[in-house]
């Protein structure tokens, strides 16, 4: 008699790379005939959290989600991976129904270790070293979900910013091996995905022999059925003007650049170690705007840092406003236990940080609405991914979300669009027959 399959759903918290490691794990698991993968919130006998620890907020929602499974299915069995539980495998070992804590070194291990059920209640935990050594990853043809797919070529963090606990969570800087992550590619693209995002942690320190991140994207440039390839978030002194040059030809790369900033205050990322200071990026950004025509510019600010004044905040809030920057992620600063940034006084009141924070997503949505408006009446190509209440969504390879009506099915399909309006921060254009 064939053996009753058990039911395990999939749950990401945090970033690209987060769920492009959770993709991977179901592609594992969907190829195991003993696991029936369900949509989350089904009910399953196991659940896999991929953890993230980045702020305070990231470790509170595992602690909500862990609680919530269990008010719905008190049998459940839950496995806590990734970040989080590297850093805090005790605390997280008090939850209710853990039976897994899992760090980054030996995540992709799950499968196996899932087949060794523990006998008693108390949560194994598998939180080794992580390993400085480049790597390789499974890979799977199993399942082909989006229009988009993640690839990660690159993990680990060398900057030991003082705010940030990546390298304790995530270890040093890595690079995949080159071979393995163009295999990945050539079989995501014959699986019909047109769009390749790169995802990493430092992305632009990807180096694996003589490779560097302008030889992963020319070598992914060949793959003929891919259309895009698209850089998650990266750091602007690790851009080359080589990549730039790239990205202002008519070439696969998207005109896209998420660079962030943290803080426009001199004094401020000195405290933060951040290796630059404000007129490097200003150049930097100045630069990309002049190459790429139409790029969108993105980045990201910590709001409330340790010894933030209102004068540092200001000095912030007038350099965004007046450089060529589309939108930008605002987070409030929380403390990290592993992070130097623990030690530094003059900690910032919370309803301050608030009101900052609140401030700065104004701006950025003023910011990103002058952006669109800049497209009006312009053809953009459209990657088209869902339909919503009549429209077909997709994105610009600038990263501007379009939407059209039509009453065909245009998932995965890239067709030209004219922009004709905006409507709530999504463009409305028409197709180009």
């Amino acid at each position: 008699m064939p053996r009753k399959k058990i039911n395990i759903s999939f749950y990401t918290l945090g970033c690209r790379l987060n769920q492009n490691e959770t993709e991977l794990l179901e592609q594992l698991f969907d190829s195991e005939k003993s696991y029936q993968i369900v949509k989350p919130n089904y009910p399953s006998h196991i659940a896999v959290i991929n953890t993230c620890t980045v702020t305070d907020k990231s470790d509170s929602d595992t602690r909500k989600l862990v609680n919530k499974l269990v008010r719905i299915n008190p049998e459940i069995k839950i496995a806590l991976i990734g970040c989080q539980s590297q850093t805090q495998k005790d605390d997280l070992s008090h939850l209710p129904n853990v039976r897994w804590i899992i760090g980054n070194e030996r995540k992709f291990h799950l499968l196996s270790i899932l087949e060794k059920e523990t006998k008693n209640n108390d949560p194994k935990i598998i939180t080794p070293t992580i390993s400085s050594k480049n790597f390789s990853l499974p890979i799977s043809i199993s399942m082909h979900r989006r229009t988009r797919a993640h690839l990660k070529i690159q993990d680990g963090c060398d900057c030991f910013c003082s705010y940030c606990e990546v390298p304790y969570a995530r270890g040093r800087a890595r690079s995949r091996i080159f071979s393995n992550l163009v295999k990945e590619a050539k079989i995501l693209a014959q699986t019909g995905h047109k769009e390749i995002v790169l995802t990493g942690i430092n992305l632009g320190l990807y180096h694996y022999k003589s490779y560097k991140l302008l030889d992963v994207i020319e070598a992914l440039e060949q793959i003929p059925s891919l259309k895009r390839i698209r850089i998650s978030s990266i750091e602007f002194t690790t851009v080359a003007d080589s990549l730039l040059k790239k990205m202002s030809q008519q070439s696969k790369l998207c005109r896209f650049l998420h660079v962030p900033l943290q803080s426009g205050s001199d004094e401020i990322l000195k405290s933060m170690n951040r290796k630059y200071r404000f007129k490097e990026f200003y150049d930097f950004i100045k630069k990309a705007n002049l190459t790429i025509p139409d790029v969108c510019l993105g980045t990201d600010i910590i709001v409330g840092f340790p010894g933030e004044t209102e004068k540092h905040f200001l000095e912030t809030y007038s350099h965004l406003k007046n450089l060529p920057i589309n939108y930008f992620h605002v987070f409030s600063y929380s403390q990290r236990r592993f992070a130097k940034s623990r030690f530094l006084k003059n900690t910032v009141d919370k309803n301050e940080k608030s009101a900052r924070s609140q401030i700065l997503r104004q701006l950025s949505i003023a910011k990103h609405d002058s952006f669109l408006r800049s497209l009006l009446h312009r053809t953009q190509h459209v990657l088209f991914e869902e339909k919503k209440e009549g429209l077909w969504f997709g994105f610009s390879d600038n990263y501007v979300r379009i939407a059209v009506y039509s009453n065909k099915c245009l998932k995965n399909k890239l067709l030209p669009v004219i922009l004709e309006k905006i409507d709530n921060g999504i463009m409305i254009g028409k197709i180009i027959l």
